[in-house]
């Protein structure tokens, strides 16, 4: 049985949800990548991690993963046209985020550690 949303910002933070997926969006915004250059591309990210989020994001229709029978094997990723919709609906929100940058900054480092 299919999900059944709410509103559409539930349908969209159920794509984009967690720390990375934003992440992934935004570092394949120009251009096709192989997978240790997205890697590099999201500091921090684990192997596994990214492996995850591509994945499911792929299955989601947001990022397109092409493999080149080669050797060595090369595999790329890209945005196909909805997740291209979706990064640039992001754009606003990553613009806010800029222009708050340092406020924000400044009250995290005033939470409590959980």
């Amino acid at each position: 049985m299919a999900r059944q949303y709410n509103c559409g910002l539930d349908a969209a933070m159920d794509v984009i949800g967690g720390k990375w997926k934003a992440l992934i969006l935004w570092a394949l915004h120009t251009e096709e990548l192989r997978f240790g250059e997205l890697r590099r591309a999201v500091t921090g990210i684990s192997e596994k991690m990214l492996i995850q989020q591509l994945r499911e994001m792929e299955s989601r229709k947001i990022v397109h993963r092409e493999v080149f029978r080669q050797v060595p094997p090369k595999v790329v990723y890209s945005l196909t046209p909805l997740g291209r919709s979706l990064n640039e609906a992001l754009l606003p929100l990553g613009a806010w985020g800029q222009d708050n940058v340092e406020l924000l900054e400044s009250t995290a480092a005033r939470e409590p550690a959980a």
